[in-house]
C-alpha cells in the first residue's frame, strides 16, 4: 500500500475532530483524485493575486434562474413560451470576473493538495481545502444557472423528433456543467459560444445512441406482445380451474351446505354476480336476509370449512359433516 492510500484509509479511521460526516465524505473524496482539475490562469501566480480577483470592481449582478425550474416539473409547450428570453445575460467583463473566481478557487483545492504528498492533512488544512472547494462548487452553480436558458434554446432549436424534451434538456445541463468546468476564459470567446457547441455536440452523441439503439432494437416495446410468464399462465389457469370447481360445487350442492349457507355464500362472494361488480359486505347480507352480521360471519365460516373439506378430499369417500365440524 502507497503513502497516498494508506492516508485515505487513515482518514476515514480516524475522522479529523471539529469535522461533520458530509464533510468527511467530501475531503475523502477529494484526497482521493488523482488530480484536481482546474483552467490555469497567469493572474493566478501573481502578488496578491487573491485581493486582486475577489475584489474586481466589476460588479456581478444577482444571479435567479427560478424562471426556469417549472420547465422541469410541466415541460409543456406553453411553459417554454412563457418563459423564453426571461433570462440574465453577463456581460463580458462580469464573465470575465466570475470564471476567473471559479478557476482560482480551484487553483487553490489543487495547491493545497499537492502539498500533502500522501501525507494526512492537518484540520486547518482540511478546512482550507473545503472551504475553497465550496466556494467553487458555488460559482460552479452560479454560471450555470446564469446560462441554463442556452440549454433550452439550443433544445427548441434542434428538434430531435427522436428524443424526448426531458431526456434533451438533462443532457443539456450536463453538457453545460461539462463546459463550465472546461472553458477557458482568456481566450477570449463569449462562454455561450463554447457551450452552445458543446450542447448540439451533446445532443448529437445522445441521438447517435438512439439511432444505434432503434438498430438494434427495431420493434418498440409493446406490452401485449411481451412474452407471458410460465408461473403467470400457470397460476391464472388454475384460478380459473378452482373457480370452476367451487362453482360446480355450489351448483350441484355437493358439499351439503344448507339453504341459509348457500345463500350466505352467493351473496358474499357473488357467484352469479356480473363482471365487474362488488359482493355484499357482511352487514349487507345480513340486511338482505335478515340476521345479524355476527351471524352472516358465522354462517359464512362453515361454508367454507365444508367447501374446502370437499375440496381437499376425494368425492369417493363420501361427505363427513362430523368431521368437518370437528
Amino acid at each position: 500500500m502507497n503513502d497516498s492510500t494508506s492516508a485515505h484509509t487513515d482518514l476515514l479511521k480516524r475522522p479529523l475532530s471539529g469535522f461533520s460526516t458530509p464533510e468527511m465524505r467530501v475531503l475523502q473524496q477529494l484526497l482521493e483524485l488523482e488530480k484536481y482539475d482546474y483552467t490555469p490562469d497567469e493572474s493566478f501566480l501573481l502578488p496578491k493575486a487573491e485581493k486582486s480577483i475577489f475584489n474586481a470592481s466589476e460588479d456581478l449582478p444577482e444571479i435567479d434562474a427560478s424562471w426556469y425550474r417549472p420547465l422541469l416539473d410541466s415541460l409543456t409547450t406553453h411553459a417554454r413560451e412563457e418563459h423564453t428570453g426571461k433570462h440574465l445575460v453577463l456581460t463580458a467583463a462580469q464573465e470575465r470576473v466570475i470564471f476567473l473566481r471559479f478557476n482560482y478557487c480551484r487553483f487553490r483545492v489543487a495547491e493545497l493538495l499537492g502539498t500533502l504528498s500522501g501525507r494526512r492533512p492537518t484540520p486547518a488544512k482540511a478546512r482550507k481545502i473545503l472551504d475553497w472547494h465550496a466556494r467553487a462548487m458555488q460559482l460552479r452553480h452560479e454560471i450555470a444557472e446564469v446560462n441554463v436558458a442556452l440549454v433550452m434554446a439550443m433544445a427548441k432549436r434542434t428538434r430531435a423528433e427522436d428524443m424526448e424534451f426531458a431526456d434533451m434538456l438533462g443532457e443539456g445541463n450536463m453538457a453545460l456543467l461539462r463546459a463550465v468546468d472546461k472553458f477557458d476564459v482568456s481566450r477570449g470567446f463569449k462562454f455561450s459560444t463554447y457551450a452552445c457547441r458543446a450542447i448540439l455536440k451533446a445532443f448529437g452523441r445522445q441521438g447517435m445512441k438512439q439511432t444505434k439503439y432503434r438498430q438494434h432494437n427495431p420493434v418498440h416495446f409493446d406490452p401485449e406482445m411481451e412474452r407471458v410468464n410460465p408461473n403467470d399462465l400457470r397460476d391464472q389457469t388454475e384460478r380459473s380451474d378452482g373457480s370452476t370447481e367451487v362453482r360446480t360445487i355450489m351448483v350441484q350442492n355437493l358439499a351439503r351446505l344448507s339453504p341459509l349457507e348457500r345463500e350466505v355464500i352467493h351473496y358474499r362472494f357473488g357467484l352469479d354476480a356480473p363482471r365487474g361488480s362488488r359482493p355484499l359486505t357482511l352487514e349487507q347480507v345480513g340486511s338482505r336476509i335478515g340476521v345479524t352480521k355476527e351471524r352472516v360471519r358465522q354462517v359464512q365460516k362453515a361454508a367454507i370449512a365444508k367447501l374446502k373439506w370437499y375440496i381437499e378430499h376425494d368425492s369417493s369417500e363420501g361427505f363427513d359433516n362430523e368431521a368437518v365440524v370437528a
